[in-house]
């Protein structure tokens, strides 16, 4: 072989190599896929002890809810210990938020604790969510339990890789459970490992179909806020579950609309509309139904909804757990919501 030969062929080994690194340089650059299914934290049996801490807002005369809810973990056979700042009251808030913070991250860090119940929502967990680590959480996994406000730290938590469970907080207990039965049931049976299979009853505004993928999302409001945030969770391949409470039907429009534009429902399976209560009447009338009014908002978009999950701010508030992969089944006479194994 000549010299000429030699160098050529000396050339292209060097090439190759090169091209060699640098796709292997980009192939480690690559973020790293998070598995279909989200991490389970272990469910609770007898002895478990569950935290009970307040990141939002004050708890002022609620002693006593709280006090039932110690009680009614502990007709379960779990013990509960509550956040020392839990009843500190700093203007709208329970407590400072360093002191919100301190209570969750004390009980995300303790590997004795398997639960975290939040007493309430409100408005205040954006305020602390910049301040959580969870090293050590990732370590020991427990459930994050609460609705409403909470749903910032549902988004976090799922963009962290585990389950949640969005249900009733220690505020939402009555004198006679009775009132809150299915709700109470719900969250017991989930947090336990039994979480219910849905049958929900049926609407004429349903778009018909069956999908399936993991479920996630909570108050729409707390939604929309975490959108351009690292708290705002990617809906791609999901089934989006939404709840409201107390705003003017423009603002669920105005919300859905930015939603819309930034790509929320691009490739998102299918929607679940839980209660959307005490709307609002503005001078102007909005001149159609809730439930038109999502349908107009997302017409561009094909995947099923069903209405009437009961979820959100009634007493009727059963427990789901978000980050599962459901099966979704939509008609108008009924649709059922059916969790994985």
């Amino acid at each position: 072989m000549t010299f000429r030969h030699h160098f050529m062929y000396l050339v292209f080994v060097l090439i190759f190599i090169s091209q060699s690194e640098v796709q292997a340089q980009i192939e480690t650059n690559k973020p790293t896929k998070m598995a279909s299914q989200l991490i389970q934290p272990p469910y609770l049996k007898a002895g478990d002890t569950v935290a009970i801490v307040a990141p939002s807002g004050i708890l002022k005369s609620r002693v006593g809810e709280v006090q039932d809810a110690v009680k009614l973990l502990e007709s379960w056979g779990l013990h509960a210990i509550v956040g020392k700042h839990v009843f500190n009251q700093s203007n709208h808030f329970a407590g400072t938020d360093a002191e919100r913070c301190e209570d969750l991250q004390n009980a995300m860090d303790d590997p004795k604790i398997s639960a975290i119940w939040c007493a309430r929502g409100g408005y205040g967990t954006v305020r602390i969510l910049d301040k959580l680590n969870y090293t050590k959480f990732k370590k020991n996994p427990k459930w994050i339990i609460g609705y409403s406000d909470i749903t910032a730290l549902h988004n976090q938590v799922h963009n962290e890789g585990f389950q949640s469970l969005h249900a009733i907080m220690c505020v939402s207990l009555t004198k006679d459970l009775n009132d809150i039965k299915e709700s109470v049931e719900t969250f017991k049976s989930a947090i336990f490992g039994n979480p219910e299979n849905y049958t929900l009853k049926g609407s004429n505004y349903n778009r018909v179909g069956e999908t399936s993928g993991e479920l996630v999302g909570g108050n729409l409001t707390m939604l929309h806020t975490m959108l351009g945030s690292r708290e705002s969770i990617d809906t791609s391949g999901k089934i989006l579950f939404i709840e409201e409470i107390g705003e003017y039907k423009y603002h669920i429009d105005r919300m859905l609309q930015s939603m819309k534009r930034a790509g929320y429902f691009d490739n998102l399976n299918g929607l679940v509309v839980g209660d959307m209560s005490r709307m609002r009447k503005n001078t102007t009338l909005w001149g159609t139904s809730i439930e038109q009014l999502i349908l107009d908002a997302l017409e561009d978009y094909d995947f099923p909804i069903t209405f009437n999950m009961p979820a959100g701010h009634e007493k009727d508030n059963r427990a789901l757990v978000l980050g599962r992969t459901i099966e979704l089944k939509v008609g108008k006479a009924q649709s059922t919501l059916k969790f994985s194994e």
